[in-house]
């Protein structure tokens, strides 16, 4: 069996309106649009990683962390600054069970500080150090 680990993932949300989610992951998570079509796009990301958004009104959003971007330790607190001054609002959560509490919408876990938001059509995305 060859297998998929030597080949490029591309994650895929879905969009209530994507106009309004293509202004989202342009303008305010800085993602570049490569192409276009008929109801949704690709977009680049680090690594040579994609995103794709379809738009699809009946679907709605799922309650779990969609997308997640790995950054340096160096780039979390400006990163969420960043955010944070763009409008974005982050997420608390305290689930006991998974030893997950966040203050001020971050939280350590083994160490590593990480953070949930939701984008314009309710997708939970997360920002994690790697």
């Amino acid at each position: 069996m060859a297998g998929l680990a030597d080949t490029m993932v591309c994650g895929v949300v879905r969009a209530e309106s994507y106009d309004r989610a293509k202004t989202f992951y342009s303008e305010i998570l800085g993602l570049a649009p490569t192409q276009e079509f008929g109801g949704g796009g690709m977009f680049a990301a680090g690594s040579g990683t994609m995103l794709m958004i379809y738009e699809n009104p009946r679907l709605k959003a799922p309650e779990n962390t969609t997308l997640g971007f790995g950054v340096s330790a160096e780039k979390f607190d400006t990163l969420i600054g960043e955010l944070r001054g763009k409008g974005v609002t982050f997420e608390d959560y305290d689930i006991p069970e998974m030893g997950l509490n966040t203050i001020n919408g971050i939280a350590e876990i083994d160490g590593k500080k990480s953070a949930w938001f939701k984008d314009t059509e309710g997708n939970i995305l997360n920002i994690i150090v790697m």
